[in-house]
Parts: C-alpha cells; structure tokens; sequence
C-alpha cells in the first residue's frame, strides 16, 4: 500500500485549531506548505519503503553493538541532511526555531511512514528539551548542536528490573569523581534506541542516586551520559563504558530496539549532573512530559496508517452484491454499510485524536513564550493526549484488521503490524492507568480545579449539539464530585473520567471543525469528509461517552468487595 501523508487535515488542523499563525511570523502559509509537503515528499520516498522490513527483519543485537536492517542508516543520514530535525529546535543550536506544533507534524509524518523508525528523532527532542530548560551552558554548547540536527541520538534511561512505574524504587548510582563527574553504575531496561549504528554517538539521560541520597524520588538525581565521551574539540572519542547487554523480542515496533543497557561494567562510565543533585525528577519530567505527548502523536500515527490501509482495501475488494439494491452484481466492500461504518469510525476518530493531540502542542508552544494560562492547560491536556491519543490509535488499528476481515489476521497485508506496533503506547511513557491517575490527582486539584472549569467553561460556550453539552455537563458534575471523593475512589473512577472528558474535548474540536469545513473553500472532497467525519463523531461517539457516567461516579467499594485470592477462583 503506498503511504500519502495527512497534508490537508495537517494544514487545517494547524491554522483552525493550534492556530500557528498566531504562534509565529516567520511560520507564513507557505512555509508551512513547504514544510508539510517537504517531509511527505521525504518520508513516502525515504522511510516508507522500509516499514516492511524494519518490522520482518528488525534491529538485531551483536557483541559489537545493535544492527539496524540494510537501509536505515543511510535513510536516517538522510533525513539528518534533509535538516528535518531542526525545524523546532533553538536557533542557536543550528535549529530553525519555528514552533514546536509544526515540528509535530514532521513527527508524524515520519511516524505515519514507518512509527518504529521515528521513535530515533521522537526521543531526541525530548533530550533536546531537557537539556534547554535544565542542561549548563557547557552541555548546551557541547551536545545541543548535534542533537539538533541529529546527527546524535538521545535516550531516557529511567525503567530497571525493580523500578517499572516505581521510580523511586531505582538503584543505580552516581559516584562523585572529584572533578565535577560522577562514575555511573546500573542497569537499565527497556530503553528505546538505547543502541544503533545510524549516528556517531548517543546521548543518554539516566536517573541514579549519589551517595547518601534519601529513598525514593527526593533523592533521584540525572545525569548526562554519552556512549562516547567528548574529544577537547567536541568530537567523539573513547568509549564510555556503556554496554548493550541484550534486546528485547517484542510484539511490535521491531524496528525500534529496546535495550538493556549496562552502565559501568568496568567502573569506567562518566556522567555529568544535569540540573541540580536530587532534582531528576524535575529535569526528567521535562523530558517526559514531552514524550508523553508525542506518544499520543503516535496513536495518531498509526492509526492514520491504519486507515489509509483499511480504504484501500475496502475500495479494492469485491465481495457480494450491497443488500437492498436493485443490482446483484457484486460490488466493492466500501459499499457495504457496515463497513463505511467502520472506516468513518476510524477517520473519525483519527481526526479527533490529532485534533487533540495538537492542541495540546500549540498550548506548550504558547506555554514557551510565556502564556500561564496555557501553561496550566497543556499540563491539564498531557494526560488526555497520551491516554486517550493511543486508546484511539488501538481502536482503529483493530478496525482496519476487521476491514480486511480474514486477511486482516495475515501478516502479509500489513494490517495486524499496526495492531501489534500500537499496542505499547498505552503501556509505555506512563501507562495509561497511570495517566488517568495523574489526571484526577495533580492535574484536578490544579487552581482547587480552575484549569479544568475554565475549559469546561469554554467548551459549553462553543458547543451546540445537545449530545456534546450533556458530555461538557456530565464531566463538569462528576469533576466535581472527584473533588470531594476519597483517594480510592478518585482513582476507580478515573479512567471513565478521562476517556468522557476526552471526547468532551475532542467533540468540542470536531463540531468547530465542522462548521469551518462547511464555510470553507479547498478541496471538495477533503471538507465533505471532515464534515461527515465530524458529524459522525459528534451524533455517534459523544453519545456512547455518556454512558460512562455511572462508572465515574461509581465508589471504589466493589472494587475491594472481594479479597485478591477470589480473583484467582
């Protein structure tokens, strides 16, 4: 199936509902154009034609290093040299400096190519920003310029054997060497691109303890730790003892190698503090926060490659005459109802997941120049973004399996590797448990709950289908029963919570996005569908959130009604 980037709804999605214009001068209509066209252009030629293989083949583990398929490097020099990396990172680093929504939809264009491959320039921009808010004038001078062009590749190195959601629970340390670095020992597991052989070094972030630091986050610190420490003149030079002991065999993302690194086999790994000792969790959080949001990018990643694959099959495959008409000649399945009525569901969906996903971004990008209020808001949104951007991903992944119907199961279609690459991003970056957690403890009690009333507030003030102002009425009534609830009860309830408030928002987006569409002049069939898309999405899928009211609301009392040992009977 040949890919075609998501250009049209990337554009509208970028000027009705982050608008950039706003965001920036320099970001003009046609740079915008250029840029959007630019990497589709790159990614269909470049990147695509190796999705296949990197999920056959995938990256392979030797006592030398981790080995990508035959392709990748040079496809990834070539992106370096396209100077797609750049385009939102500081200009005095060698990056363009425009704003980070734009450089969202470069991610997701390569993400729609090829989603394991694009975990490589996913994670750097996390280092990058990471390095910018908490890294010293010195590591900013000596890693910024290659990471932003990426030339480098950065890493998050939080996850041990012990320490999954657990951070605290961590054991690695960080020794003072006497000269400002410290010596880092410990393990660290499923690290994603921990090892490659596209770039002439990786930059690891780690999180350990120093001596004498309390248990648990307080006294986690983050430490800068290159595979190859820096020559005097910022070149790489002797290797720094960091060891890829293994790779994972994983259900998915084969092209993506998650390792298990070793660091300080023999005592000999140096690491810089980044940002103050005992504050990792702090500089780490930046990092983090920015790869939740850009996994809920990828939700929308794999299921615009997911639909895309689903429409072309269903166009091409003839079975059975459409029930009801007059001929019984058969047709094209697209023709069957209920299968329109999947691949509406799925564009429907994906146009809303990268409808939120995007606003999230453009509220970090306001959040940038100074905007408190979108500051606030985009700390509200990160958990909706990544939770709910991936739950969709998943949904429509299985659909477009169920559109090819037999051969949807046959690996040979293509169809089941988004399944199975999709299925970690609720898991990974903070499980989507863990998001929804998040979003009735820290991110409810933000302003004694005034972020969330605010858009709230604004929502109802825009929306008018009667479905979506019962949603907008129902998140209000059961975000302020959370309010008062205990903590068990806060957290039984939210995961329904946060998938109504989703929709809420992302039936906000889609029926303004209606409306534009139908005043709005471009190509016909591009705003036939985002009107029915939107349409769709507002009478079918608002509907269905409110029916998750009563487990919102619900105690956690039946929770714990039995003891652990009935749930083995």
């Amino acid at each position: 199936m040949t890919f075609t980037p998501a250009i049209a709804d990337q554009r509208f999605v970028l000027e009705h509902i982050v608008r950039l214009g706003e965001l920036s001068e320099e970001a003009t209509p046609d740079l915008v154009d250029a840029v959007l066209e630019g990497v589709g252009q790159f990614a269909a030629g470049e990147w695509a034609p190796l999705e296949r293989l990197g999920d056959e083949v995938g990256a392979k583990w030797t006592e030398a290093g981790v080995v990508m398929p035959e392709g990748f490097g040079a496809a990834y020099r070539a992106y370096v040299e396209g100077g797609w990396g750049t385009i939102g990172s500081p200009v005095a680093y060698g990056g363009q400096g425009l704003p980070v929504s734009l450089a969202t939809a470069v991610i997701e264009t390569l993400g729609t190519s090829n989603i394991g491959f694009a975990l490589a320039p996913m994670l750097t921009v996390g280092a990058i920003e990471s390095l910018v808010h908490h890294g010293t004038q010195a590591q900013q001078d000596a890693y910024l310029p290659k990471l932003a062009t990426g030339e480098w590749t950065g890493t998050m190195n939080l996850t041990e054997p012990q320490a999954g959601s657990d951070v605290g629970a961590l054991r690695s340390t960080a020794t003072p060497r006497g000269d400002g670095s410290f010596l880092i020992k410990g393990t660290k597991i499923f690290i994603s691109f921990g090892d490659h052989d596209m770039a002439d070094n990786i930059v690891h972030l780690v999180l350990a303890r120093t001596p004498g630091a309390p248990a648990g986050t307080k006294g986690i610190s983050l430490f800068l730790v290159p595979k190859y420490r820096l020559n005097a003149d910022g070149t790489p030079g002797e290797f720094n003892d960091v060891r890829t002991v293994s790779i994972e065999h994983k259900m998915g993302i084969h092209a993506s190698p998650t390792c298990v690194l070793s660091f300080g086999d023999n005592d000999d790994c140096v690491g810089e503090l980044i940002g103050n000792e005992m504050g990792g969790i702090v500089a780490m959080f930046t990092m983090m926060n920015n790869a939740r949001l850009n996994v809920g990018l990828q939700g929308v990643e794999v299921a615009e490659r997911a639909t895309q694959r689903a429409v072309a099959y269903a166009r091409e495959r003839i079975q059975s005459a459409r029930a009801g008409a007059p001929s019984r000649e058969s047709v094209a399945i697209i023709e069957h109802p209920d299968v329109r009525r999947m691949l509406l569901r799925m564009k429907a969906q994906t146009q809303a997941a990268r409808a939120l996903v995007y606003l999230a971004f453009g509220q970090l990008d306001r959040a940038h120049a100074g905007d408190a209020k979108a500051k606030a808001r985009v700390e509200l949104l990160t958990p909706l973004a990544k939770a709910h951007g991936t739950d969709l991903g998943n949904e429509v992944a299985s659909l477009g399996i169920q559109v090819h119907g037999g051969m949807g199961y046959i690996e040979e279609t293509g169809a089941a590797q988004h399944f199975r690459d999709a299925r970690i991003f609720p898991i990974y970056e903070g499980t989507n448990g863990i998001q929804a957690a998040d979003l009735v403890g820290r991110k409810l009690s933000m302003d004694n709950g005034g972020t969330l009333f605010g858009l709230l507030d604004e929502m109802r003030g825009d929306a008018e289908d009667d479905a979506l102002v019962n949603l907008i009425a129902a998140c209000d009534e059961v975000a302020r029963n959370l309010l008062s609830s205990e903590t068990d009860d806060r957290l039984a309830a939210s995961y329904p919570f946060l998938t109504m408030l989703s929709t809420a928002v992302c039936g906000w987006l889609m029926e303004e996005s209606g409306r534009i569409a139908a005043r709005s002049e471009g190509d016909p069939a591009f705003l036939k569908m985002k009107q029915a898309a939107a349409r769709f999405y507002v009478e079918q899928i608002v509907p269905e959130a409110l029916g998750l009211k009563a487990a919102a609301m619900a105690k956690a009392d039946v929770l714990y009604a039995v003891d652990a040992e009935a749930f083995a009977a």
